[in-house]
């Protein structure tokens, strides 16, 4: 530490009794010493709240940090009232005497650190009290949250660049745990940051074990929790909605399991008391929606489960990283089903309300607003019931945050009632007249999309996970961890690399997609069509859904073999292995991923996950369902080539030669489907074959060691 100042050494160990800083956090200390603005990415743990609250204690004057949650508040100010460092926070939990109380403590100068909720910035009182105080650093933490294109954008964050004219223009250090390179030139410009230090420690865990757990539903998702649990004691279990919050509560409590709940649902004085019993130790598990956890305070967090599939790369890898902040070995996994992905669609088109939806509402509300001149006041919900009865409430929720954006509507609290109060700014005004930015509506959308897109090609992905995650972050150069689920894993069919008919069928499809794209004046790529009209073309089919240009391209016809089915199926494939993207919004196009340009080119192999196709084809899932679409045939649809006959007719007759044996029939040995299955995918493990309906545990112990020598001895004179 010898760039460091005694001052500063001597308070690290004084004050908050550590002997050196870490790596990441010296650079940004010293960045911040310096006066310099800062942009701090680093992983969840490593010590991002240090890298303000060191220098505060060593610069004269105040330090304001703005942090997004009352918890966080709570936790990082006590833990420095505790070490003595005079700290406050102003936030909506603050009783009339609390806030005139540290209002009094601001102007005495008493206060060298002051933790700011960002829509107190909104109060003229409050910053004309801030404005009088010398502040020497605006820290922003969680700064991911002024981005729209972050994964929990806060409209309040974008005020932070006037907030900090308005202190002076004093130097701002901003720091979060996730930020693709889009999130950081938001920041960046929000903030208006002058020449900043961009300080990225790295986002790797190397003390965390990644897995993603295929589960068939809720059961085997419970059972799996209950092994968790059992070998790691202490962790989060993270789940999308309340209703399954309370489930996995209720069967860990029947098992005796210490543990506690959180969501957004429970009054703050029981969110309160879940959060302190977790923090202090009391409770050896919570489970919770995503508002727990951000600010978190406790070290020894040793596994991280996630019920359902996120909605984002950026809020797995956040909240997966509160495990092992203690530098000790833990256990984040996620708990799959392809199903699940339809409750963050639903959560999709509730923060993305289409420009349909935004008139309705205005209409509804101008027309309500003649009625009463001093505004509705309806709950979100009545208004959703009152615009139809599929329509989505969170929708409408963020359907008025975009009319407040645009200033066409004031909302105010009514006193005694849990209810706004909902007017026009302007009645006359027409809708088509109102400043809305559709063209950024548009775009957060498919951002949103690609977000969700992201995350599933994560869950079946078949390379390591941290690996995957670093890339997508940016990070260049990355090494397999060597201790996720994939990397400790035998080698198994996870990936099947296709060649001869297959691989070409693959590369056609993806090449029928390319003709299919415009040109943008770069010479990228700009997907124009959605996924039924590209398959129509590439079927030859004699559609209205086809124009003039898609019927004059050279692909037209190119796999007119397929049927529809089998089309969707190898679209399906070709998206999970992140060959293609989707645009996301109300009308999703289609384009090629850059994977897919290498692919397409033959510059990459053709990888298709195993995985992927038994679970999207319903050969996993369902059982009566699976059973209906066997009887269609649509197990066939997994060949995206050509069935192996050969090795189909040497099943067969192991099968009757089986059967012969054990004086059983044929189909009691197995079925034709299960047969068209394993002569498809060709399985030479017990794990690849496992995944394929019909062969279950009888299957395993009695005939499955027959079946994989035949496929082996197959394969191997291939």
């Amino acid at each position: 530490m010898g760039n460091m100042s005694q001052n500063i050494e001597q308070v690290l160990r004084d004050c908050f009794g550590f002997r050196q800083l870490r790596p990441g956090q010296e650079a940004v200390v010293a960045a911040v010493m310096e006066g310099r603005d800062t942009l701090a990415i680093m992983p969840t743990g490593g010590g991002k709240s240090l890298c303000y609250q060191l220098p505060a204690m060593c610069k004269e004057g105040l330090t304001v940090v703005v942090s997004p949650l009352i918890a966080l508040m709570k936790d990082q100010v006590d833990a420095l009232q505790t070490r003595g460092v005079p700290a406050a926070a102003v936030n909506s939990s603050l009783g009339a005497e609390e806030y005139r109380q540290v209002q009094q403590r601001l102007r005495t100068g008493e206060l060298k650190i002051l933790y700011v909720a960002p829509e107190r910035f909104a109060q003229s009182g409050f910053m004309r009290t801030l404005a009088e105080q010398r502040v020497t650093l605006l820290a922003v933490d969680e700064a991911h949250c002024l981005s729209q294109w972050g994964h929990d954008f806060r409209p309040d964050y974008l005020r932070l660049g006037r907030v900090r004219e308005m202190l002076g223009n004093p130097p701002i250090v901003a720091l979060t745990a996730t930020a693709t390179d889009v999130v950081r030139t938001d920041i960046v410009q929000v903030l208006r940051l002058q020449d900043p230090d961009v300080i990225i420690s790295g986002f790797g865990r190397d003390n965390l074990y990644f897995a993603v757990s295929p589960c068939e539903g809720k059961r085997e998702k419970f059972v799996r929790i209950q092994r968790t649990v059992a070998e790691w004691k202490k962790g989060i279990v993270y789940c999308s909605t309340r209703k399954n919050v309370m489930s996995v509560f209720e069967q860990l409590s029947a098992s005796h399991v210490n543990a506690v709940a959180y969501h957004a649902g429970m009054t703050d004085e029981e969110r309160e008391f879940s959060q302190n019993a977790f923090i202090s130790g009391q409770a050896d598990v919570v489970v919770a929606t995503n508002a727990f956890g951000m600010g978190i305070d406790r070290s020894d967090v040793r596994f991280v489960v996630h019920f359902e599939i996120p909605g984002s790369v950026e809020a797995y890898y956040q909240e997966a990283g509160r495990a092992g902040r203690d530098g000790e070995p833990a256990y984040c996994e996620l708990l799959f089903n392809h199903a699940d992905l339809k409750t963050q669609e639903f959560f999709f088109e509730g923060s993305n309300p289409s420009i349909g939806l935004i008139r309705s509402l205005y209409n509804m509300l101008a027309l309500r607003c003649t009625e009463k001149a001093d505004g509705v006041e309806m709950s979100v919900d009545e208004m959703a019931r009152q615009l139809g009865r599929d329509v989505n409430p969170m929708a409408v929720g963020s359907a008025l945050s975009v009319l407040l954006h645009a200033g066409a509507i004031v909302r105010t609290d009514v006193p005694g009632k849990n209810v706004k109060s909902t007017r026009l700014t302007n009645p006359s005004a027409l809708f088509k007249d109102l400043n809305i930015d559709r063209e950024r509506l548009e775009e957060k959308a498919r951002r949103d999309h690609k977000k969700i897109e992201a995350m599933m090609r994560y869950a079946y992905s078949t390379g390591c996970r941290q690996k995957w995650i670093l890339d997508y972050f940016g990070e260049t150069n990355t090494e397999p961890c060597g201790h996720c689920d994939v990397c400790l894993a035998k080698p198994q069919e996870d990936a099947c690399e296709l060649t001869g008919d297959a691989a070409d069928t693959v590369r056609k499809a993806l090449s029928g997609i390319a003709r299919a794209c415009g040109k943008n004046p770069d010479g990228t790529r700009r997907a124009i069509y959605g996924r039924s009209k590209i398959m129509a073309m590439l079927r030859g089919a004699k559609s209205a859904l086809l124009n003039d240009h898609l019927l004059r391209l050279s692909t037209y016809g190119l796999l007119a073999d397929f049927t529809d089915a089998r089309m969707r199926a190898l679209f399906r494939a070709m998206q999970n292995a992140g060959m293609i993207e989707s645009s996301g919004g109300e009308m999703p196009l289609l384009s090629l991923s850059p994977l897919g340009e290498q692919v397409m080119r033959g510059k990459e192999p053709v990888r298709i996950s195993t995985a992927g196709w038994l679970q999207l084809t319903g050969i996993q899932g369902n059982a009566r369902q699976s059973e209906r679409r066997t009887k269609r045939g649509v197990l066939e649809t997994l060949q995206i080539g050509t069935l192996d006959r050969a090795l189909y007719a040497k099943l067969a007759a192991l099968r009757t030669e089986l059967a012969q044996e054990r004086h059983m029939p044929v189909y009691r040995i197995l079925s034709n489907a299960t047969l068209r299955a394993l002569s498809t995918v060709r399985p030479t493990t017990e794990a690849g074959a496992m995944r394929i309906k019909g062969i279950g545990e009888w299957t395993r112990q009695h005939t499955l060691p027959a079946i994989l020598e035949v496929i082996q001895d197959h394969v191997e004179s291939d």
